[in-house]
């Protein structure tokens, strides 16, 4: 079977209570924040099952884009972590992250189980009455993501689209400034698929912004990073602490769409060095800006391109950048020697990936999935 898309890394269970009180020790109300492994707290296995049989638990990290594109018709791998258990050789987390992803006919072939750390978990506390509450991350085997062991997948592949989610939420990974992960990125781009990767939001302090002298050192690792992606995709939030931490701390008094339109030029004219196809977008609430530099060079934007499918209550947030990017990756695959060789239709292609945000954070928690289609029939739902 050709693969359409090999997804890398951030394999993790995400649990979802108001049990998760002692989230907000961790983090201040709302706040999300990466911890180290030693501080998880000490739930059973069995604790962990009774979660999901209870429908407190989802697929995160490659589990918000792969069973997506997979609706869609594509070919989709993942190469992942997870930890060692009594479940069929895994641990709970990390067979119900297995068998989700199967169950919806992603290839879970170059999956590695690490024999010492679990597999990666989240905890969001629910406080109910719409009020946002913490979010903690626990790494785990995620942690130890060894790149040198996935390029050997790749070759394997032979994937049309490489996708690292998430740079920032890997020791291993993002060791070296982040060199280790550019290079691999760069191997992949000589044999010849389209990398993308994106950034977790590495802090939730606003304040930093304030400062001219401060920076977010996590995000230190895209300067090596943005040089070797052809789709790099962020929110307008998380924009604004990149360019604080590694652009040119542009002036915000202009309003939002002044300061994106700048930060996108600016992102293209430090690390577009080479010749090929890019695109570039920041995402916000009811749309994306996008940068785009078709195969004969020539640049369209950046241009705001308002989603079509905002009307509709959104069930959960989580995962909307992720489910946004994957329809955009569809667009890409299905479009891929348009992509390659010529242009492709800029604004078809976010609409595309603005119709998958929307249809996932819309779809009940006990099945992300469930409004998702072929492609065939969901780029007929386009204006």
């Amino acid at each position: 079977m050709n693969t359409d898309v090999f997804i890398l890394n951030t394999a993790v269970a995400d649990f979802r209570s108001g049990e998760f009180e002692f989230v907000e020790k961790l983090v201040a109300p709302g706040g999300l924040a990466k911890c180290k492994s030693e501080y998880m707290p000490d739930y059973s296995q069995l604790q962990y099952k009774n979660w999901i049989a209870r429908g407190l638990a989802s697929a995160g990290g490659p589990g918000n884009a792969a069973p997506l594109m997979a609706k869609a018709g594509l070919n989709v791998a993942v190469g992942a972590y997870l930890g060692k258990g009594d479940f069929e050789g895994l641990d709970v987390q990390g067979r119900f992250f297995f068998d989700t992803m199967t169950k919806n006919n992603v290839d879970m072939s170059q999956t590695f189980i690490h024999p010492k750390f679990a597999s990666g978990t989240t905890f969001i506390y629910e406080k109910g009455d719409r009020e946002r509450g913490g979010i903690v991350y626990f790494p785990n085997a995620n942690d130890d993501f060894d790149l040198e062991l996935f390029k050997s997948s790749v070759t394997k592949l032979a994937p049309k689209v490489v996708y690292y989610m998430y740079s920032g939420l890997s020791d291993r990974a993002d060791a070296n400034g982040g060199k280790d992960l550019a290079d691999f990125m760069r191997f992949c781009s000589q044999n010849n698929a389209i990398t993308i990767a994106d950034s977790h939001t590495l802090t939730n302090n606003p304040q930093l912004l304030l400062k001219s002298d401060s920076h977010v050192e996590g995000y230190k690792i895209l300067e090596p990073l943005l040089y070797n992606l052809d789709l790099f995709f962020t929110s307008f939030d998380e924009a604004r602490l990149i360019d604080h931490s590694i652009g040119e701390k542009l002036n915000l008094s202009g309003g939002p769409e002044i300061f994106i339109n700048a930060f996108l030029v600016s992102l293209s004219q430090k690390f577009w060095q080479n010749k090929n196809p890019r695109i570039f977008g920041v995402t916000v609430r009811d749309g994306a800006f996008v940068l785009y530099r078709d195969a004969l060079g020539h640049i369209t934007g950046p241009v705001m391109v308002k989603s079509r499918f905002m009307s509709g209550l959104a069930i959960d947030l989580v995962g909307a950048g992720d489910s946004f990017r994957a329809g955009l990756v569809t667009y890409i695959v299905k479009n891929i020697d348009a992509f390659k060789t010529s242009k492709i239709n800029i604004t078809e292609a976010i609409q595309l990936a603005n119709l998958f945000a929307s249809l996932y954070i819309k779809a009940p928690l006990h099945d992300r999935y469930a409004n998702f289609d072929k492609y065939e029939n969901l780029i007929h739902l386009l204006p």
